[in-house]
């Protein structure tokens, strides 16, 4: 061997240290570090080595453009889809590749454990890459294939060790390549347009995406159908029958007619004659087959159509089962068990379940069956349970997840339902009628499900040829329908259907669309009156479903396209219907599927399919007034939108405040548009002025107890005037090219103007013993004073209930922060003759020290944590390290 220690990395640090448990036999030592880090000592590959187990936190890197490639007003969309890309840390905070460096110095072997499937092979090579770990230094690099994180899983994968797959790596590369150039271009383009001419969009951004869209179009192709549908009257001609003391209502065999005429003629038809003929009776026993193995599409499925889970949400929920050891791996398309799978083993943790133990012991004493033949699909087995838990152990949510996951388990190996069904037949003035029962004989797998169930109806006894009085003939009377709004469920099965997304992506796509504001999800039923009987059917096996497993009654989670979404879908069909049509994302996956097999080469595949884009992109720019045309029918220009707030410091005429996403000024006379926080109550400051741009001054109020307020001027939020104002209020973090770049601004607790009263050097007090900002005093906190940071969440309570709080032109000289005048209450006064007025340093003076006290808020700054502004210059408001050796300068006292 090239080293006696071994490095295993998995994909969460929970999955970690379940590995490291199993293979120390739970004799091993814990340290922290970015993620625990776990060491023993083993055997591996016939040697006795030293192990260390630790893990990453998904992706190690994502995907964006250089800094030259940021600027949305400087950058042409065009030039993305041929511009160089980067990796960086997707979450540089973390320090995982610094982590895996350190941890990797010394050890000659590395056993990849992420999860197996492709975006887990690209994260194998995400961590070769951060350790410098390749074949040719002669180290070995070997990579786990499991299922599970159960003791039997793990080991076999240990003795199963192979080679990670570079090519499925490709693939997710390609991938995210293509989605970020042309999600990035379309979406800096129609934002930038849109939101520059339109008040009432609600939505931050207008993005496209060549998942995205489409999904988005099943939606808003589902409401056009049910918008231009127009309903026609119907007639049915309905006899009853009296027989064995039950009347028995037949169903026609011409089921329903569009003439009133002609159908009146049949009712009398039926009526003049008044006998029924029993003509034909039929017998024949039917089979219900049990389900195939669960795959992660179906149980998106089932999740949100009976459990009332959003996808995003059922998959957090199963991937947490799924790390705890409950369940098997939960993203996989194969509904087909291998042939080793151990059945007995995997029915054999269930058989102590209070809930369907004694079910389960039934199966094992009397046989289970095996699984109905499915799909495989070369990833993984089927989700199944791993062991037993009840609801007290998980909680209510995922109990409720890992009981349906439970329960299609064992329906997989119970007997098929069989049943009788019986159909009589009639003649009656040469209609022909029928009545059909159903009659269950074995109830098999629908013991566990029995929402699943045969509907059983008992029929009188009948007698070929015998004849039956008419009770009465009945001419029903109804309207066809539109179809229902597309529920989450019918959506998940056209996406698969139509190659939209993978297993892992489904979930993210769908709820995509829902934060974009594209589509709405409501908890509808539609029950037209003709099909009220079916819909209540339908209605009654929900409920049982639902009663059966104790849960709150979900009626269906629908998708109802808002008018953004409906303009933009309409759009995309008058320019290119191509754009929002499934067809070329479904021809991307198949590419993509290709790379992944090594059967086609990742950067022509790449560039072919940018090209496309390109091109379409190009056109799209050229005929955007089709677009343009709905929106102006739609929606309400910015000089109509908002409400006057605020002086224009250019015209000096008022600008409209427009507080639906995203936040902006308008000024209706300079044709300006001036973007605001995005979070936060906007509200005049004092009608005070900005003295570089004469602007008036707002303030923002962040909400909750603990939210900050900070002023800021509208023109220097969006074009700060000094340079090196580098860390903004808002921005996102670094590596997010595809967000809004438009709502990060420059506050006035960021500006490093000498004599503005509202600026940073003025109401800066000390340095931020938690960060590299600066606390800065609230301007309107009153009369519950405060600091606020102007960089974290760090909040400095001061004296409560005070007239008025200050800072001064003066510095402390032992600590040189700010010193801060105080204007106590006359009632409440600590000070000596019941004086008011008190000056001095929060730091140093022992009073004021006594009187303040540290607290967390609600986070409100996502920037990263740079160096403060300010922190270099005046006043003496340093870079807060936390680290001064002076507890008062550190807060370490407080």
């Amino acid at each position: 061997m090239a080293s006696n220690k071994v490095l295993m990395v998995a994909e969460k640090p929970s999955i970690a240290l379940s590995i490291a448990n199993v293979l120390s036999r739970g004799q091993m030592s814990t340290r922290k570090a970015s993620t625990d880090v776990h060491e023993f000592e083993g055997t591996f590959r016939g040697f006795h080595v030293q192990f260390k187990v630790t893990s990453v936190i998904g992706h190690v890197f994502s995907l964006d453009f250089p800094e030259t490639y940021q600027n949305w007003t400087v950058t042409d969309p065009l030039d993305l889809f041929q511009a160089p890309v980067r990796k960086a840390e997707a979450n540089p905070k973390a320090h995982i590749r610094r982590h895996l460096s350190q941890e990797a110095r010394g050890f000659g072997n590395l056993v990849l454990w992420l999860d197996c499937d492709r975006e887990g092979e690209n994260i194998c090579f995400e961590v070769i890459d951060c350790i410098g770990h390749t074949n040719e230094t002669k180290r070995k690099i070997y990579r786990a294939r499991f299922s599970s994180v159960t003791e039997k899983d793990i080991l076999k994968a240990m003795d199963n060790l192979v080679e990670p797959n570079k090519d499925e790596a490709l693939a997710v590369d390609a991938r995210q390549e293509i989605d970020l150039k042309v999600g990035v271009a379309f979406t800096r383009f129609q934002t930038s347009f849109f939101q520059g001419k339109y008040g009432n969009l609600d939505a931050r951004v207008i993005s496209y995406g060549p998942c995205q869209t489409p999904t988005l179009g099943f939606c808003v192709q589902r409401y056009l159908q049910i918008n231009t549908f127009k309903p026609e009257k119907f007639w049915s001609v309905r006899p009853s029958i009296l027989q064995s003391g039950y009347e028995l209502q037949l169903d026609w065999e011409r089921n329903k007619l569009f003439d009133v005429d002609v159908a009146v003629m049949f009712q009398k038809l039926v009526m003049e004659d008044g006998i029924a003929e029993v003509t034909e009776i039929s017998e024949k026993q039917e089979s219900k087959g049990r389900p195939s193995g669960l795959n992660t599409v179906n149980l998106l499925k089932i999740a949100s159509s009976a459990l009332g889970f959003g996808p995003q949400m059922a998959m957090q929920v199963a991937e947490r089962l799924y790390t705890q050891g409950f369940i098997s791996y939960p993203r996989t398309e194969s509904t087909a068990y291998p042939s080793s799978f151990d059945f007995r083993g995997t029915l054999g943790a269930q058989v102590n379940n209070p809930v369907w133990g004694s079910y389960v012991q039934r199966l094992l004493t009397d046989g289970y069956q095996k699984p109905r033949s499915g799909t495989d699909a070369g990833d993984h087995p089927p989700v199944t349970p791993l062991r037993s838990a009840t609801e007290d152990v998980l909680g209510n949510d995922a109990w409720r997840l890992y009981e349906y996951v439970c329960k299609h388990f064992i329906g997989t190996v119970s007997p098929d339902c069989k049943y009788v069904r019986t159909k009589a037949e009639f003649s009656i003035g040469g209609e022909f009628f029928h009545c059909i029962g159903q009659r269950v004989l074995v109830k098999g797998f629908t013991s566990i499900m029995p929402w699943l169930a045969v509907n059983e109806k008992n029929l009188p006894q009948f007698i070929k040829g015998e004849k039956i009085e008419v009770a009465r003939v009945d001419l029903h009377e109804g309207m066809t329908s539109p179809p229902e709004y597309l529920s989450e469920s019918e959506l998940i099965s056209l996406m698969e259907k139509n190659g939209i997304g993978t297993d892992a992506s489904i979930s993210v796509h769908i709820n995509n669309i829902c934060e974009r504001n594209y589509v709405q999800v409501s908890i509808l039923f539609l029950l037209p009156a003709e099909n009220l009987l079916i819909s209540f059917k339908l209605v009654f096996t929900r409920l049982l479903f639902c009663l059966t497993f104790n849960w709150q009654v979900q009626a269906g989670r629908k998708l109802v396209p808002t008018a953004l979404g409906i303009t933009l879908i309409r759009g995309y069909q008058c320019i290119d219907p191509d754009l929002c049509l499934p067809d070329i994302r479904s021809f991307i996956e198949q590419q993509i599927t290709l790379v992944a097999k090594g059967q086609a080469d990742h950067f022509r595949v790449v560039q072919h399919v940018l090209q496309q884009f390109r091109q379409k992109y190009s056109y799209f720019v050229k005929q955007i007034e089709n677009m343009d045309a709905l929106f102006e029918a739609q929606f309400s220009p910015l000089a109509d939108s908002g409400r006057v707030l605020s002086k224009c410091g250019k015209c000096l005429r008022y600008m409209k405040h427009i507080s639906t996403q995203p936040s902006r000024l308008y000024c209706n006379t300079c044709e300006e548009v001036y973007y605001l926080p995005q979070k936060g109550t906007i509200k005049l400051y004092k009608e005070l002025t900005c003295p570089l741009d004469n602007f008036e001054l707002l303030i923002c109020s962040m909400p909750g107890p603990d939210g900050k307020s900070f002023s800021l001027c509208p023109y220097c939020y969006n074009s700060p005037p000094f340079e090196g104002i580098d860390n903004l209020f808002g921005a996102a973090k670094s590596g997010s090219s595809g967000k809004l770049g438009k709502g990060a601004g420059m506050p006035c607790f960021l500006c490093p103007h000498p004599t503005c009263r509202h600026s940073l050097i003025s109401q800066g007090v000390c340095a931020c013993p938690e960060c590299s900002g600066t606390l800065v005093l609230d301007p309107v906190s009153a009369p519950k004073w405060r600091l606020c940071c102007n960089m974290c969440n760090f909040l400095v309570l001061l004296p409560q209930g005070a007239h008025q709080i200050s800072t001064t032109p003066e510095r402390c000289p032992e600590c040189d922060s700010t010193i801060i005048e105080v204007d106590f209450n006359k009632k409440t006064t600590p000070l000596e003759d019941g004086a008011t007025l008190y000056t001095g340093c929060i730091l140093c003076d022992e009073l004021l020290h006594s009187l303040v006290e540290m607290k967390y808020g609600k986070s409100f700054f996502r920037g990263s944590r740079g160096r403060g502004r300010g922190s270099r210059r005046g006043r003496g408001r340093g870079r807060g390290t936390g680290k001064m050796v002076d507890p008062k300068m550190s807060f370490r006292d407080f």
